[in-house]
């Protein structure tokens, strides 16, 4: 009868012995350096001694006893086997598969126009998207890997840039005036959506802000439609409720397709917020998640 109830401490003991130190292991492994320590002396305290010599300097600050270092090469071997093992067990007939998650607004307005091309560069290799305006929990593992809009830290994930933004007006199509110019004047009389949602550290305008850079004679009161969540705040535009301050690359196929027009184009307001592929650590080592991440790298905002 086999006993790999300690599976974990001998990870942690190979880990360790290659990279010379416990925080080596722990970035490979992607726990803390104390969890690798703790794994390694409870290996210690089942053996009955010390597996390594401990230093406090140089490259190398543990060196294994001579006893683990005759051990390691078996471990070694053993572990390799057990991956190749697990490999054979999924077939080759598995498909790998990548979670992701974005907004609601960015998977149908900018990632799943994009998605047949990832499906035919990696056909094998499925895509799953988890739709969700909260911010998921990547390093739990809630998904493989995300796209998000914010100034580019977020907590246990490596972020990538992916594209800058850009706050633009939007109405419906007929709203469009056809008996007089279109201008900021025009715009300041319109029905005007606000979006509610908190943009921290973006420097989002607001309406008042926004036409006072586009030149309106006067900037409206707090009055409109107001709304707390900006897939809604899309929604109602495409629905001619008015007109609406949006995120440019939220509304891309709205303006290709021409239901959404973009108003005033000359005025430019980029925002410090940005768009980023991120991704624990752990589920980047995965070649699924790294051909998505390294493919979604390669997207732009232009078609």
């Amino acid at each position: 009868m086999r006993n790999l109830t300690r599976l974990r401490s001998l990870q942690a003991l190979e880990a360790s012995a290659r990279h010379g130190s416990f925080v080596g292991a722990a970035t490979e492994l992607d726990v803390t350096p104390p969890a690798v320590g703790q794994l390694v002396r409870s290996l210690e305290d089942w053996v009955g001694y010390p597996l390594f010599r401990r230093s406090r300097s140089g490259a190398e600050r543990l060196a294994p006893v001579d006893e683990a270092r005759e051990a390691l090469d078996d471990i070694a071997q053993g572990l390799d086997l057990l991956e190749s093992g697990l490999r054979k067990l999924r077939g080759r007939k598995a498909r790998s598969v990548v979670v992701v998650t974005a907004s609601q607004a960015l998977v149908a307005n900018w990632l799943l126009s994009r998605l047949d091309d990832f499906s035919s560069a990696y056909p094998g290799i499925d895509v799953r998207l988890d739709v969700s305006d909260r911010v998921i929990d990547l390093a739990q593992g809630e998904a493989d890997i995300g796209i998000r809009c914010g100034l580019g830290s977020w907590k246990g994930v490596r972020s990538t840039f992916l594209m800058g933004e850009e706050i633009i007006a939007v109405c419906h199509n007929r709203l469009v005036p056809t008996d007089r110019d279109l201008t900021a004047g025009w715009i300041a009389e319109q029905t005007l959506i606000h979006d509610g949602t908190p943009h921290p550290g973006g420097e989002f305008p607001s309406w008042g802000e926004w036409l006072a850079r586009s030149g309106a004679n006067h900037a409206p009161a707090d009055g409109g439609l107001k709304i707390n969540s900006t897939a809604a705040v899309i929604h109602a535009a495409v629905a001619a409720r008015g007109v609406a301050l949006v995120r440019k690359a939220l509304v891309a196929q709205e303006l290709e397709s021409g239901r959404l027009v973009h108003l005033l184009p000359e005025v430019r307001w980029p925002v410090k917020w940005a768009y980023y592929i991120v991704a624990a650590p752990k589920a980047l080592r995965r070649h699924e998640v790294a051909a998505f991440h390294d493919w979604l790298a390669g997207c732009s905002l232009p078609r």
